[in-house]
């Protein structure tokens, strides 16, 4: 059945540092919802149900950054935030963590940091959550998130930063995760994915990754300096339809009544080739490789680089080159037009790729229904499950759910294992949404036995 939580009083909660208390709701009660439509034809949902670990109070509060983490005996720790103004105006903090020791059904509100656009990972024996607000900010937990630091500055008060909750990379006693930072400011589109450069952090667990000095930052790479021509609108590159809509940097371009932002990359995935018969294989396993969402107006692409670590430990970031020499920045990638998540599972060798499946990208944007968010490219609707040897050739695993409507939107997933199962996090809505973009849901699901899903 589908789970959404009642309303409920707040109660206080002690923060682990300084004896601070966080204003949060008590463990959520819940009630049963109607379950939707079964999905026609041959394909199932994987995992139609769901739970509704937080709900907007109102329109047009927007939930996302979805965040989930699978610790050892079971327990799930969950995140997400409460983003805009409006939030702000209600008295809302920005992020909420939770966890479940009940496989998912029921929530316990544990903080509310004032944090946006962070992800929950696990290095040592510590949690952190790892974000931004005029800084990086970090918090930890050392008791299974029950209770969180208060939230620590990495010292970037300088740069401006952008991110998504994307996956965290574990190698050689190091964590690996990518924030994006803003290159330059003036920007009249709104949205400058040109001006941002993935910047790959790194970090020893046994440390303590509330310091500074424990991280190291790659190199800068934006994708404004990448394509000749990119500020002036002539792009050097043809044959692959890219950008499939004119665009009009450093503006907006309105493509029938919808926007058209300049193209870019960014919610970025860090991964390792680990086979030693891939063509991208580094027999040293210094090299890194981002998968990114490409906005590029069109359907089917992802962008690519891939970052170096240096004798001095330095990491210098780079393209991808092609086996003939030719740089690769845009790759086939199913759902790579929108933020996905990347998993490797060592079980069955493969990565494993939760992303959001585009239905009619080919349709004039000015006969598209009022209520679809945004250009044909942009459906948020559908979830879909992928996976690969190879982070190139992917095959299809399965539909996750579908939303109601175009504002039913399950899309910029998070995913952990437990077990024999995935466990997700989707930013959702339901027909009370803004848009499928500014949803008022963060929903759990679960796909049980996904191993048994390769063929």
């Amino acid at each position: 059945m589908n789970i959404r939580f009642l309303n409920s009083p707040r109660i206080l909660l002690p923060l682990a540092l300084g004896g601070a208390f966080l204003l949060c709701p008590p463990p959520w009660s819940f009630a049963a919802a109607a379950s939707p439509a079964p999905v026609p034809g041959p394909i199932r949902a994987l995992a139609p149900d769901h739970v509704a670990v937080d709900e907007a109070p109102s329109t047009p509060s927007r939930l996302s950054q979805p965040s989930i983490l699978r610790l050892d005996g079971g327990r799930l720790v969950a995140a997400s935030s409460r983003d805009g103004t409006t939030s702000r105006r209600q008295g809302h903090w920005l992020a909420r963590i939770s966890t479940s020791d009940d496989g998912g059904l029921t929530w316990t509100p544990r903080a509310t940091p004032d944090i946006n656009q962070a992800r929950l990972f696990q290095a040592g024996k510590a949690i952190y959550y790892l974000g931004h607000s005029k800084d990086l900010k970090i918090m930890r937990s050392d008791d299974r998130g029950e209770h969180w630091s208060a939230p620590a500055d990495l010292g970037t008060k300088k740069a401006k930063w952008y991110a998504a909750a994307c996956n965290v990379w574990h190698a050689k006693g190091n964590v690996y995760l990518v924030m994006e930072r803003l290159i330059n400011e003036d920007d009249k589109s709104g949205w400058a994915t040109g001006y941002l450069a993935p910047v790959l952090m790194r970090a020893r667990e046994q440390d303590d990754l509330t310091l500074p000095s424990s991280w190291t930052y790659a190199s800068e790479l934006a994708f404004a300096d990448l394509i000749p021509g990119y500020r002036q609108n002539d792009l050097g590159i043809d044959f692959f339809g890219v950008p499939f809509f004119s665009q009009k940097f450093p503006e907006v371009n309105q493509v029938g009544g919808r926007p058209m932002h300049p193209m870019g990359w960014l919610e970025t995935n860090v991964v390792q080739i680990t086979d030693p018969n891939h063509l991208w294989f580094d027999p040293r396993q210094r090299t890194f490789h981002l998968f990114m969402r490409a906005h590029t107006g069109g359907t089917g692409f992802a962008a690519i680089a891939q970052v170096v670590e240096n004798d001095d430990g330095t990491m210098t970031t780079g393209l991808v080159h092609a086996p003939s020499g030719k740089k690769q920045l845009f790759l086939p990638f199913p759902g790579g037009q929108m933020r996905f998540h990347v998993l490797y599972d060592e079980q069955t060798k493969l990565y494993w790729l939760l992303g959001t499946q585009a239905t009619d990208s080919m349709t004039r944007p000015e006969a598209l229904p009022k209520d679809r968010h945004s250009l044909p490219n942009n459906e948020r609707t559908r979830m879909i499950l992928h996976f690969s040897k190879n982070m190139v050739d992917w095959c299809f695993a399965g539909l996750v759910v579908i939303g109601p409507g175009n504002r039913g939107s399950r899309h910029y997933a998070s995913m952990d294992f437990d077990g024999d199962d995935l466990v997700i996090l989707s930013r959702s809505g339901d027909e009370r949404a803004h848009s499928a973009h500014n949803g008022n849901l963060i929903t759990f699901h679960r796909v049980k036995n996904f191993r048994a899903l390769v063929y």
